[in-house]
């Protein structure tokens, strides 16, 4: 079996039975760890099961880096239990915040970009990089409406973060695409910016217009399948970047998992042309 990163999807437990079985070449799943950070039982196992055949990634969304607090200890000791137990080939979480004062939200909330904003969350990446004993990736988040006070341009802003702790970057191309469409602003411009060289892997998945709204609001819902433009985006940064491991991503309205791997095949081929023409 092959180690290499190529196409990967995300994991949902009414499929552990098929993606066990799946053959397709460099094939990897990813979870939320929150949702096998325990001693034992069924999930863990499964997830092991999975983890002897493919590489498995953890994706978490609960540290809260953007937080005023630093991240949870207790949190981050079960989430390095589970990294020593499984052997993630990537790790990676957000650029948001979800806790205050020790009360979880459901959600992943914006911040200010600012200079002091900037050092709690390089502080916050490297104790989390400390206690897990590597290197994560952060991910761009999705915008919904202009926030003031920023200090840094979005880009700039991941790139110091970066700079300053070694961190990986994770290039969500959905993101990209809403929050181009939400406030306003050219996605293939802020594709073509990005800093290439620093990203580690690449989401892609699907949005929905808001009910009230419509498409003047888009939604990082992760519910539907990945949009024509999104895929557009998606070629145009493998183009000039070269491949990276790409993660379908579905965590709303379910489908089957040939459908999953129908999207992987298309992420796959487009992984392998950019990776052809690079060597021609």
């Amino acid at each position: 079996m092959s180690r290499t990163l190529a196409a990967g999807v995300g994991l949902k437990p009414e499929h552990y039975e098929a993606a066990l079985g799946a053959r397709a070449e460099g094939l990897w799943f990813e979870v939320h760890p929150e949702n096998y950070m325990v001693a034992g039982g069924p999930r863990i196992g499964w997830l092991e099961a999975i983890r002897s055949r493919h590489p498995v990634s953890l994706h978490g969304v609960s540290l809260s880096l953007a937080g005023e607090a630093e991240p949870d200890a207790a949190h981050l000791e079960r989430l390095a239990e589970l990294v020593r137990r499984i052997q993630p080939a990537l790790i990676s979480e957000h650029l948001a915040w979800s806790t205050w004062n020790g009360q979880y939200f459901p959600d992943l909330l914006p911040f200010q970009r600012t200079t002091a904003a900037l050092h709690r969350i390089a502080s916050n990446i490297a104790r989390a990089q400390d206690a897990l004993g590597t290197e994560i990736a952060i991910e761009n988040p999705s915008h919904y409406l202009h926030i003031d006070g920023h200090e840094w341009d979005e880009i700039d802003f991941l790139a110091e973060l970066s700079r300053r702790t070694d961190c990986k970057l994770l290039l969500d191309i959905n993101n990209v695409y809403v929050s181009a469409r939400n406030l306003g602003f050219s996605a293939a411009d802020w594709i073509d910016r990005f800093p290439q060289a620093l990203v580690g892997e690449i989401h892609l998945a699907g949005h929905t217009a808001d009910p009230t709204l419509g498409d003047a609001l888009l939604i990082d819902s992760h519910d539907a399948p990945i949009a024509p433009e999104v895929w557009q985006l998606y070629r145009r940064f493998i183009e000039r970047a070269g491949a990276r491991p790409s993660l379908i991503e579905r965590d709303g309205n379910v489908p089957a998992f040939e459908e999953l791997m129908a999207e992987q095949e298309c992420a796959a081929a487009e992984l392998q042309r950019a990776s052809q023409e690079a060597t021609a």
